[in-house]
């Protein structure tokens, strides 16, 4: 089977180690669909999207140690986007930390925060308009 990877800029992966699998991917599966980002796999100890890997603590990976309180930030390809994540985090387990809105960061920064179910700060952001170089670099193993 031939697997393609989609890559960014900085970060190769980030794992987050939770207290409740199931609660976290429903989260995870609705917020991500909002995104177009899929879920790629999942076992009975994790699931990963891309560079987003979350495992219980009883995964091999996780070491048993739960990873504590995250900030994680997703880019939406428009405002539109931004409030249907919001509104899919709500209705699958997420808080509001902050509803959709332009934020003071910089001109254009629209962006809306959830509290996932293991209490981390999920963000969707949508920077304005922009021209990309390329919508992403491949990784074609």
């Amino acid at each position: 089977m031939k697997t393609q990877l989609h890559r960014g800029r900085l970060i190769d992966h980030i794992q987050l180690v939770v207290r409740d699998l199931k609660a976290s991917q429903e989260f995870y599966t609705a917020v991500l669909a909002v995104l177009d980002i899929p879920i790629i796999g999942t076992t009975e100890s994790y699931f990963w999207a891309d560079e987003l890997v979350v495992s219980s603590a009883e995964s091999p990976a996780a070491l048993g140690m739960l990873t504590g309180r995250h900030h994680l930030a997703f880019q939406a390809k428009d405002c539109a986007t931004v409030n249907a994540f919001y509104f899919a985090a709500l209705a699958h387990g997420g808080q509001s930390n902050g509803e959709p809105a332009e934020r003071s960061y910089h001109s254009g920064y629209y962006a809306a925060f959830v509290i996932d179910p293991d209490g981390n700060n999920i963000e969707a952001v949508y920077h304005g308009e922009a021209q990309r170089s390329a919508p992403s670099v491949v990784i074609d193993l």
